[in-house]
């Protein structure tokens, strides 16, 4: 299994608009492509003005040709310019993964 770890930072005080913006625009298609995210979180302390998701794959191939498909769909490339137009997001973190033998995430 590998897991994409992704943390985007957002401008002060626009959390919630960069999370409504996504639900309208985003969610569906990108849950079409990838399925269920394994995790969506909003930061409470720490790092705040940030947000991680992950979303799991069998391996580096699945990840690649669901990516593809998720970006040649025009709902997402919808979303992409309305994100883009916004400029809610500053920053963004990936980080591929996978899990520990003791850890096993059963999907």
């Amino acid at each position: 299994m590998l897991v994409d770890h992704r943390t985007y930072t957002v401008k002060p005080g626009t959390m919630a608009k960069q999370m409504a913006l996504y639900q309208e625009y985003g969610l569906t298609a990108q849950k079409r492509h990838l399925g269920e995210p394994l995790a969506y979180l909003i930061t409470e302390s720490g790092e705040v003005n940030t947000f991680i998701h992950m979303w799991a794959y069998k391996d580096a191939a699945d990840r690649a040709a669901r990516r593809a498909a998720m970006s040649a769909d025009p709902e997402w490339q919808v979303y992409l310019q309305k994100t883009g137009e916004a400029g809610y997001l500053i920053g963004q973190k990936n980080n591929l993964m996978t899990p520990a033998p003791f850890a096993p995430i059963n999907r």
